[in-house]
Order: C-alpha cells, then structure tokens, then sequence
C-alpha cells in the first residue's frame, strides 16, 4: 500500500511553523487529555492536538474497518495491534482530511471546535500501556568509551559484543512520560578506598540519550522473528532518556546487571512516530566487522535512520546548555537485529512492547551520549553558561532530548522529551 501520507509536497490547511517537528508529513500518535478532562488518542500537526476519537465518531474515518472504540481509549495498543495495513490506512486519511486541498473538515467550524485542540489547552499522558521493557547496548562508541574507563582499552569490548546484540530486561512500570519530575533516588553505594557501603541518595544522577521502539504482537511463544521480516512488527519510535545512578550501578551490577541504579525512572517522549513517516531517511548502519551469525545476517543494507539527537541541560535560571550531538544512525546493531536476537531463543513479543537503543554515542566528544562519557567518569567537569559546573546532574536541573530528521523537502520530528531532578523523597 503507498504511503501518500508521505508526499512531501503536501501543505495542510492548519498553520504550521517552518521547521516544526510536526508537519502534515509526520502524523504521529498519542495520547492527551483534554481540560473537560476527556482522555482521548490523538495526532498532531504543527501546534495542533487532533482528538481522532471525535474524528472517529464525526464519520471522517468512514470505509476504514475500525472498531467504533479504537481511538476513545487510554492507550495505543489496541490501534497498534490492528497491524500495519491499519496504521497506513489512517496516516494516509489523516494526511487526506488535513490537506490545503480537501474542504470537508477546514470548512466545517462544528466540527473543528470538537476535533482541534491547541496543544496549550491538553496534557500528554503515555501513550501506550508498556508490558515489557527491554534495553539494548548497541552503540559501539559508547560501549568502547565505558569499557575502556573500567577495563582499560585493551579490554574495553567484551568478547561476545561483537557477535551479539547484548541487552537486559528493564523496569516498565517506571516509564514516564516527558514532563514528569523525577526524585534523586536512594540506594547503597561504595565510597572510593572503602569497603563497607553506605546508604544515601545518589550523587552521580546521569542521561542516556536513546531512542526506543514499539512493536505490535509478533510471534507465538517458541517462534523466532526472521531478521529480514523483524521492521514489519515495529509500529513506531520515541525519544528515551533512561536515567541512571552510576554510583549506585557501579555498587550493584556484579554479577547480574543494574537495578536500582537504573530502574527508579525512565522517560520517553508522548508521540510516537511511526517508521512509514520515517521511511524517506533510511539510511545504511555502520559495517561490522565480524560477520554475525546468519539469523543476524540482514539483506537489506539500508537498515538504519538518519535521526539527528540532541541532549541539552536546562538550569533553573533557564539557561539552555547543549551537551551532546548525535545520530541514530551510529548504531552498530539495528533494530531488526535486536528484534530477531530477543526472539530466537523463541521470546514471545507482545504489542505495546518497548525496546531501547542503549546509549548512542558518536565518534566524538560532543556526541557521547551521557554524562558519565562526556566528563570522561567525572574526571573533565563541564563549565555551563552560568559559570557553574556539572560533572553530573543536580537537583533542579532539567534534561531535554530531543531528535529529528531532515532532507531537502521535510522535517519530521519527535517534540521534546525532558524531566526535571527533584531532590529525593524523605524517607521518614
């Protein structure tokens, strides 16, 4: 089926601002809640928030085999689990209504005061319902870079990196949406030249600029995903900051991984984006140098996506301080070969199922992808416009993420994903 929604000469009707994340080109989904506090699922063009349940139920879905409920729901995993012939089908009618072109909705005020929201007047809630929860280590850079800080450079990759998309299971119940606050959390750590630990918030709160994720139902339990079928059963991406207590981490992760260094929050941003928007900026991964096993051998060689990803820190005087620039596309290990290794042993995937990227660093300074990397372990503090310094985050420090791509003809964009550091909770 053609994905008309992606014409790139199409104008909407509705104002959009010159070089917005949201053009009539993107139409992502999500979920918001009015202030008649109706929740509802919902795209976006420009400055505009579309309740598409109102849209729905106004007949501008009409020949599309739609329950009469998909889009008055409090989650996506319904819409998601529909399949891809549905997902096209809606971009592309959505793309239709909204176009300079078609009348029936710009001309119809009744029904523009129902359907159109300003996105200053809803609040953006998650916009699935996260059964699982999966996190990736698939940046090379940033895997050498933390390797090489606790292993020395002659052992800074694991053997099995190179052969393997290596990932653990992560926390979902703690995902949140951008915006929330996030309180600096507790746990034991280690003190440098003790061996006893103390019990204390963490002083070493950090970013992962990643991005992640959402497949619909996939497989039956014992079945595996084939690596060159696997990008059929991802409906879309987010922007994901997983947030990180390297002090606690460090104390804890031998022998089984990180928990409460890593599971006290995670943040993604309300919109997902799908890959047919994405579609026109596919672009190749970077070679690997050991050819992988054949269930990770992929045949089609544009694999990846040019995603342009930015970090910035915002202080409380408002300041705005760029730490990082990156790219998707430095990923050494794609998508479909996450979604093919996660399933060979036969691991069932179910829609609303979330896959993180891991940290993704480029090959320099000023794209690495947290913290911990870009003060080098704390040693290189980072000198901020106000003339303070961060070898990690604060207490009121805010967070921003944010990601796009770009050609000659369109931007599409993924809005922002931001959390703000509180002091931690009191615990009496």
């Amino acid at each position: 089926m053609q994905i008309t929604a992606n014409n790139p000469d199409r104008k909407s009707w509705l104002n959009v601002n010159k070089g917005s994340d949201f053009p009539i080109q993107n139409i992502p989904f999500g979920v918001f809640i009015t202030k008649e506090d109706i929740i509802t699922i919902g795209t976006r063009i420009g400055e505009y928030a579309i309740d598409l349940g109102a849209f729905h139920q106004l007949g501008y879905f009409d020949g599309i085999p739609l329950t009469d409920d998909m889009f008055m729901q409090d989650s996506l995993n319904d819409f998601i689990a529909d399949g891809r012939k549905t997902w096209r089908l809606v971009r592309n009618r959505i793309a239709d209504v909204f176009d300079a072109e078609n009348s029936n909705l710009r001309d119809n005020k009744k029904h523009r005061d129902i359907i159109i929201f300003d996105m200053n007047d809803i609040e953006m809630l998650l916009p699935i319902d996260v059964g699982d929860y999966t996190d990736f280590y698939s940046s090379k850079e940033h895997a050498t870079n933390v390797g090489v800080m606790f292993r020395g450079k002659d052992n800074a990759l694991m053997p099995n990196w190179l052969h393997m998309p290596v990932a653990y299971h992560g926390r979902s119940s703690s995902i949140v949406v951008s915006g929330t606050p996030i309180h600096r959390p507790y746990g034991q750590t280690l003190p440098i030249d003790e061996t006893t630990p103390v019990f204390g918030p963490s002083t070493k709160v950090d970013m992962e600029l990643e991005t992640a994720f959402i497949t619909t139902a996939a497989n039956n339990l014992g079945e595996a995903i084939p690596v060159n079928e696997a990008w059929e059963y991802i409906f879309g991406m987010v922007l994901f900051n997983d947030w990180s207590a390297r002090d606690i981490q460090k104390w804890e992760y031998v022998p089984l991984g990180p928990f409460l260094g890593k599971n006290f929050a995670s943040t993604i941003s309300p919109w997902i984006v799908t890959m047919d928007a994405l579609e026109p900026f596919k672009c190749e991964s970077p070679k690997q140098e050991i050819t992988p096993l054949p269930y990770l051998q992929q045949e089609r060689k544009d694999s990846s996506y040019d995603i342009k990803l930015e970090a910035i820190l915002e202080t409380e005087n408002g300041d705005l301080n760029v730490l990082s620039k990156s790219n998707f596309k430095y990923l050494y290990w794609t998508m479909s070969q996450q979604l093919a290794h996660h399933t060979v042993n036969g691991c069932n995937i179910r829609t609303g199922d979330m896959i993180g990227s891991g940290t993704i660093s480029g090959p320099t300074k000023n794209s690495f992808g947290s913290m911990l990397e870009l003060t080098w372990a704390g040693k290189e503090p980072i000198k901020l416009k106000d003339g303070t310094q961060r070898t990690f985050f604060n207490n009121g420090d805010t967070i921003i993420l944010q990601g796009s791509c770009e050609n000659e003809n369109v931007k599409i964009g993924f809005g922002k994903c931001s959390g703000k550091i509180l002091p931690p909770r009191n615990l009496n």
